[in-house]
């Protein structure tokens, strides 16, 4: 008896660690898809004020930040997503006692973050 209130313990433990690492996934994406947001109002705002000042070159060039933000709230979108997804899969492995440590969610989200940040870097060396 004493064994499986132990064991039942140290199982609340993992489950709650596997919630605190969803939510740390949910707050990833909340911030990916705010900087997504910015970077496409940012791109709004520069061809409203070079519209003011009567620059025409500026006011018809959407340039890639409107693309990338886009890109960029659709991949927090996504990391939602495989969150949720990841989350449900570890929960079925501590309830099954039988947990597989995955790394894929991280180097998909590493990769593509990093290629998003090449091409905001080749976005701002020609913009600027």
């Amino acid at each position: 008896m004493m064994n499986l209130a132990n064991d039942h313990k140290k199982n609340a433990g993992d489950h709650l660690a596997n919630e605190r690492t969803f939510l740390a996934w949910v707050r990833t994406s909340i911030g990916i898809m705010g900087f997504g947001f910015v970077v496409v109002k940012f791109s709004l705002f520069v061809r409203q004020i070079a519209a003011a000042l009567g620059s025409k070159s500026q006011v018809h060039s959407t340039g890639y930040s409107p693309v990338i933000g886009v890109l960029l709230v659709s991949l927090g979108a996504l990391t939602t997503l495989f969150s949720y997804v990841r989350y449900m899969n570890t929960k079925k492995q501590l309830e099954q006692g039988q947990y597989y440590q995955s790394s894929l969610l991280i180097k998909v989200m590493t990769a593509v973050i990093f290629l998003a940040s090449i091409l905001l870097i080749i976005y701002l060396i020609k913009t600027t």
